[in-house]
């Protein structure tokens, strides 16, 4: 019954946020609450939630201040090489915006932790998404499916988490990983590569001149005088000149058409490039080097656990503040600028703590698990490592990282191993899921990335699932052929 329970509880949520009849902060406090008295033990739904608080209070701390930090490097400038940068590389062409979209995510989550890099992402390509009106659960999608792959990373999480539930060396799980990884983001690479094919031909591609704008006085597209341009891509049909290959259309962008309009602006475009306003009186030139200085040394104490990452973000936080705008006035606005998105987020994280603090108080998460495990026929024994790839898809969807490492994996390992599979492949093939685990409703990170990127959850669930869990059996798939799993 618990098991039936827990799975319903878990589609019913599911459903609800997908069909937007509840939002994510009400579905995971009442949905629960609801299926504890289903199970007979309303009683105890306090100390459950007690304790759900209770185990992700340092997450959500560590979010609150990781946003107001991230938040204020990129109010003082920190960022906008990489803007301009990775502007630069896009141009304004949706393909290459996709692409540079999964680059970036992927680059930047080498520092292991998915707030950061969804936050780092979000705040360089939200602008150019919206300025070229282009789909936001595409960025959402990629950003996470790519920060899925490089999760596996030793620091990461799961790969410390399976060392430490089987007892191995994490290097012996994790290198030996790095072909069917390596292989994993060349397909969200190429996944990218589809998806941006697909906006462009839905979009066209525009003359920089067209959408990239600045404080200083770019007028709104609408309001300019008509000028040509050319548009490419599918939705570009032949008109005028007849060759099929593009169209003359009516378009707004100032200085001239086409190429001339490029090269009517000059020099100007290093300035409009950067994608925030390079004229913000919250800029601190002068303290550049000090924020990049800052922001390294506390990427590195998060990699060599010098502190725990709440306390690190507490102190850089409060630390980037102080020398960034020693005025109180200043202070308080900062703090104002960025309080709706650590609302948002840290809102998400405990109404979360309401559905896992159920999820295990109740026996539910337990239950489901056996039932899969006791569900794998007998004659699939030999072939453990491969059916513990294909689990790791649901199991570290719906459930934490911690209740699949160390509650699921250990009973997989010790079923293979009466089977003569060895431990280490059963802890490789663990790894696969990471992807789709990365959009579960159960990993706070993900609140933070459509939180930025306004983007409902419900819609960012539709649009990931297929593509992370495709990108999941590839990884999967590697690894089999390649004699890893």
């Amino acid at each position: 019954m618990l098991t039936i329970l827990g799975f319903a509880m878990i589609a019913t949520f599911l459903v609800l946020i997908m069909m937007k009849k509840m939002s994510p902060i009400a579905a995971l406090v009442l949905i629960p609450a609801l299926f504890c008295v289903f199970v007979g033990k309303g009683a105890h739904l306090g100390d459950y939630v007690i304790e759900g608080v209770g185990q992700l209070a340092p997450t959500a701390a560590m979010l609150m201040f990781a946003i107001v930090y991230f938040g204020v490097m990129i109010d003082v400038g920190l960022f906008d090489p990489i803007v301009r940068g990775i502007l630069k590389f896009c141009k304004a062409d949706p393909l290459r915006i996709v692409v540079g979209t999964a680059l970036l995510a992927a680059i930047v989550s080498l520092d292991g932790d998915g707030s950061t890099t969804f936050m780092i992402t979000v705040s360089a390509m939200y602008p150019l998404y919206k300025r070229l009106k282009m789909s936001l659960v595409v960025m959402t999608g990629v950003a996470a499916t790519a920060n899925g792959v490089m999760n596996t990373l030793p620091w990461g999480g799961p790969t410390a988490r399976a060392a430490t539930a089987l007892k191995l060396d994490a290097g012996d799980i994790f290198v030996p990983m790095i072909p069917a990884l390596a292989v994993g983001l060349l397909f969200v690479i190429f996944l990218s590569y589809v998806l941006g094919l697909r906006e462009r031909k839905r979009l066209g591609v525009l003359s920089l001149d067209e959408v990239l704008e600045t404080e200083k006085g770019i007028l709104e597209k609408e309001e300019q005088p008509e000028t040509e341009t050319v548009l490419v891509g599918a939705g570009a049909g032949s008109a005028g000149s007849g060759d099929g290959k593009g169209r003359t259309g009516k378009t707004t962008g100032g200085a001239g058409s086409g190429t001339d309009a490029s090269e009517a602006a000059g020099d100007e475009d290093d300035v409009r490039l950067q994608g925030l306003d390079p004229n913000r009186p919250t800029l601190r030139p002068k303290l550049y080097w000090f924020n990049a200085l800052l922001t390294v040394t506390l990427l590195t104490a998060m990699i060599m656990e010098w502190l725990p990452i709440p306390v690190l973000f507490i102190l850089g936080a409060a630390l980037a503040l102080t020398v960034n705008f020693p005025h109180m006035p200043d202070q308080k606005a900062r703090l104002g600028a960025h309080a709706e998105n650590v609302l948002n987020v840290s809102g998400m994280v405990f109404a979360a703590a309401v559905f896992t603090g159920v999820l295990q108080g109740t026996g539910m998460v337990d239950s489901m698990a056996k039932w899969l495990v006791d569900g794998i026929p007998e004659g699939m024994g030999p072939h453990m490592a491969i059916v513990t790839g294909f689990l790791s898809l649901p199991l570290t969807y719906f459930m934490s990282n911690d209740g699949f490492y160390f509650g699921v994996l250990p009973v997989l390992a010790e079923a293979g191993a009466a089977h003569g599979v060895s431990p280490l492949e059963i802890a490789r093939a663990s790894l696969v899921g990471q992807p789709l685990h990365m959009s579960s409703p159960l990993v706070p990170a993900v609140y933070v990335l459509v939180g930025m990127a306004k983007v409902e959850f419900g819609d960012h669930t539709k649009f990931v699932v297929k593509w992370a869990a495709l990108t999941s059996l590839v990884v999967l798939g590697a690894g089999i052929l390649f004699g890893i799993i």
